[in-house]
């Protein structure tokens, strides 16, 4: 009897450790092979910032608009900058996730940064004025936008950029500078206007994709790490438009829930561009069966996904399976003893 028992005790062990090792999730941050050489470059500290950070405006042909932006040197030295203008798009890279900005990139939707001038210090308007700016005070920056007898339809995009030209080389040998922009979106009122959209790659899933098992029917996904919903959204039209993700969590069993606030940042997405909406519910519970709901809207397009997740947290498992092991090793004992006390008695 007390052989038995003994192995029953051993294997739960057994099992109890093997979920252990199971639930134990490491990972290895890939290091800096420069990191000794990044530490001892020394880097000039210039700082300014630069206020407003975007402008949106209505266009027509042959109109001028003028405006100011500020600029705050938050270094400690006087610096020196450049103001000027150029084209704003950006590229969405499917490798790393990021957005390459592109600043050269001339089309037909970037024609706004060739119709602006900034006004120097001979209140003149030229294209690339420079001036100086001493430690923690601010400098007024009056342009203006001198649109052409022709302007096509839709959305224009440019970026009033302030650098600082200091000359400063690093260790390495790279020039260092400090640059602010503020994005100008121009809506044309000539023309039509075509608001259009793809949204493509819905997906509901955990924040590591880790740790989880799908079942066959797809409906239902067995996870303990956070919710989040993705997607991505292409400008197909002419002119920007907000797009929106929405991460509705509804318990079928538990008590907790979550949904996108209202009052989050939207992304302004530009004409030929794609960009990834996506929102994730980081205080996801350890127990329970969830609805989760991922809407995003583009312009005047919505899409809508479901999905079905029951949640169990590795250590629930682990401290369940070893309440299940004492109680049904308490039973057997006890029949045992039941059985042992029935026999003496019997004789």
């Amino acid at each position: 009897m007390r052989k038995s028992v003994t192995s029953i005790i051993l294997a739960s062990m057994i099992a109890v450790l093997g979920f252990g090792f199971l639930a134990v999730n490491t990972y290895a941050e890939e290091g800096d092979n420069n990191t000794e050489s990044s530490e001892t470059a020394e880097t000039p500290k210039t700082s300014l910032t630069l206020m407003p950070v975007s402008r949106t405006l209505q266009i027509s042909s042959n109109s001028t608009y003028d405006g100011t932006l500020t600029v705050t040197n938050d270094g400690s030295e006087e610096m020196k900058v450049e103001a000027y203008a150029a084209p704003y798009s950006y590229v969405y890279s499917e490798e790393d996730g990021t957005y390459n900005l592109g600043f050269n990139n001339q089309n037909n939707f970037t024609q706004l940064s060739r119709w602006i001038t900034i006004k120097n210090k001979d209140e003149e308007y030229v294209e690339r004025p420079s001036f100086k700016i001493p430690a923690g005070e601010s400098l007024n920056i009056d342009y203006k936008i001198t649109t052409p007898s022709n302007i096509p339809a839709g959305g224009q995009y440019a970026v009033i950029f302030v650098q600082t030209v200091s000359g400063n080389i690093n260790a390495n040998g790279i020039h260092t500078e400090a640059s602010a922009g503020m994005v100008v979106y121009g809506h044309s009122t000539e023309g039509e206007t075509i608001i259009a959209s793809e949204i493509s790659g819905m997906e509901i899933g955990q924040g590591t994709k880790t740790g989880g098992t799908m079942l066959e029917s797809g409906e239902i996904q067995v996870t303990n790490n956070n919710f989040y919903g993705s997607a991505k959204v292409k400008n197909t039209g002419n002119v920007d438009f907000f797009a929106r993700g929405k991460l509705k969590v509804e318990p079928i069993i538990g008590f907790s829930s979550y949904e996108t606030p209202e009052n989050g940042n939207l992304p302004s997405i530009i004409p030929e561009s794609e960009r990834v909406v996506s929102d994730e519910w980081t205080e996801t519970p350890d127990f329970g069966i969830y609805k989760v709901t991922w809407t995003v809207t583009a312009g005047e397009n919505t899409e809508t996904i479901e999905r079905v997740f029951f949640l169990i947290n590795p250590i629930v498992v682990i401290l369940t399976i070893i309440v299940l092991t004492i109680i049904i090793v308490s039973i057997i004992i006890g029949v045992r003893k039941r059985k042992a006390r029935r026999s003496r008695l019997a004789v």
